[in-house]
């Protein structure tokens, strides 16, 4: 037997090759105890054969093909015979599954006689018995886990895509796209490009920033709060889903690829690489870089230019850096990182939702008195060397949190701010950095204080609930329903 033999023999679906060799067994009229004669097999060995439960070697396989007249490849493509027959496979393989069988319910024998809409129906409710089994496995540890490789995966590429990049780069194109921030009707075209119209409401479910109706070709926006300010950033998150072919996410690591393709596409067409290339490129010559002279240039927020910067720091401009966004209760509520700076993180490497040490700038921007000015700092980091940061503060409805961006030492030269005075010293995760009270306090409160922590509803919305994390499907259903009956 060949390498490639083997390979092909361990990988073949057994079930997939036992409805073929039924469905060929079937075509030339030969019956089951014949095909077992020819093959000087017992009948019952060939219908353990023809139900998946075996999988014969190679020297019966070849037995097999030649008494049905077939090949072996023939016989171990794997693809179903026909319909009725990939419905059966798909039955068959539910009920084998650790999901049904944890169940306890004795399988259905699947039979001739039972009719396609039996099954259907038992692979309908197998598959929602299976969605709910998911959901309840999804737990916050499985979404600190994707949150980890995403960042992992993010910093292999140094945050920078370049598919996307084109994405964006031919989307500005088709709509005539010549410089200057991006209109809100510039974008309006783009989705009238896809066959989307926009519609603005009052009353968008709360749990979104947008809905699309795919049905009708509408996309749906808020108009209150910064919704009916600037619509621009949803708007293209909600378009990046048609234009990335993003479909229902299966997982919850899925759901954040999704998520992550959404925001980038978005600010790699607010801020469009080459004209964010040029204006970073003469800052950094002139040693000017800022972050907000890239948010003034482009119309878009703070916290977009700060996210885009990192998307073109180190392919474009060759500089590695870190990003923060923190809640002002100290929360870490995301970041990225390839400057080696040493986030705080639980055991599985997961940095949502860990407590940042005060004496960051992230921190230290909240005691500000200027909250109308860039906060500049630098930080001598115990894990080793020191980082320079600038942040700004920003709110949500959730309350302020900061948005920070930094890089070691050896490259603040190429920013603006570089001359600050403020600087400070962080030991964390030595407890005694900011961490533990002085002993007169604790002494005096340990045992009298009993606190109730108010988590930052986005961390909650972070953790996997449904399909779409964070989302009232019901709330969105009825929605859409109502607007289709209205108009």
């Amino acid at each position: 037997m060949t390498m490639i033999d083997a390979a092909r023999q361990d990988t073949a679906d057994a079930l997939t090759l036992g409805r073929r060799i039924r469905e060929r067994r079937n075509e030339i009229g030969m019956t089951l105890e014949q095909l077992a004669a020819a093959i000087d097999r017992a009948p019952s060995q060939v219908s353990a054969l023809e139900n998946g439960k075996r999988e014969p070697r190679l020297p019966l396989l070849r037995a097999l093909a030649v008494a049905l007249g077939s090949t072996v490849d023939d016989l171990l493509t794997d693809e179903a015979p026909n319909e009725r027959a990939a419905l059966e496979i798909s039955v068959e393989r539910a009920q084998r599954g650790a999901v049904f069988t944890s169940l306890g319910i004795q399988p259905v024998r699947v039979s001739k006689a039972t009719s396609d809409e039996t099954l259907r129906a038992i692979l309908g409710l197998h598959q929602e018995v299976e969605r709910l089994h998911k959901e309840r496995a999804a737990t916050p540890e499985e979404a600190r886990r994707a949150n980890t490789q995403l960042r992992q995966d993010m910093r292999a590429r140094n945050n920078y895509f370049a598919e996307l990049e084109a994405e964006a780069q031919t989307l500005l194109t088709s709509v005539g796209y010549s410089g200057g921030p991006v209109s809100q009707k510039t974008i309006a075209d783009m989705a009238a490009k896809h066959g989307f119209t926009l519609h603005y409401v009052p009353d968008l479910p709360h749990s979104t920033r947008s809905v699309i109706d795919k049905r009708n070709g509408r996309i749906y926006l808020g108009t209150t709060g910064t919704q009916i300010r600037d619509a621009r950033a949803p708007i293209l998150q909600s378009l990046a889903a048609i234009v990335c072919g993003h479909a229902e996410p299966t997982s919850y690591a899925d759901f954040l690829k999704q998520r992550i393709e959404a925001n980038y596409l978005a600010g790699a067409i607010l801020l469009p690489e080459d004209a964010a290339v040029s204006l970073l490129s003469e800052a950094k010559e002139q040693r000017q870089i800022s972050m907000e002279d890239l948010r003034d240039a482009f119309g878009v927020s703070y916290e977009m230019a700060a996210h885009r910067f990192t998307n073109l720091a180190t392919e474009r401009l060759d500089l590695p850096v870190h990003f923060m966004k923190v809640h002002e209760s100290g929360t870490l509520i995301k970041g990225y990182e390839n400057d080696d700076v040493t986030f705080p993180s639980d055991a599985l490497g997961a940095i949502e939702g860990a407590m940042v040490c005060r004496n960051w700038t992230a921190r230290t921007v909240f005691e500000a008195a200027d909250r109308f000015s860039p906060w500049y700092q630098y930080t001598d980091m115990s894990s080793g060397g020191t980082y320079w940061c600038t942040s700004r503060i920003e709110k949500a409805k959730e309350g302020e949190y900061s948005v920070s961006v930094g890089v070691p030492f050896n490259l603040v030269k190429w920013f603006r701010g570089r001359e600050t005075k403020h600087r400070s010293v962080s030991n964390c995760p030595d407890e005694t950095c900011c961490r533990r009270a002085s002993t007169a306090l604790t002494k005096k409160w340990e045992s009298a204080a009993w606190p109730e922590a108010r988590t930052p509803t986005s961390l909650l919305a972070a953790l996997p609930t449904g399909t779409f994390p964070g989302v009232d499907t019901t709330e969105v259903y009825e929605f859409l329903d109502r607007y289709e009956t209205n108009g």
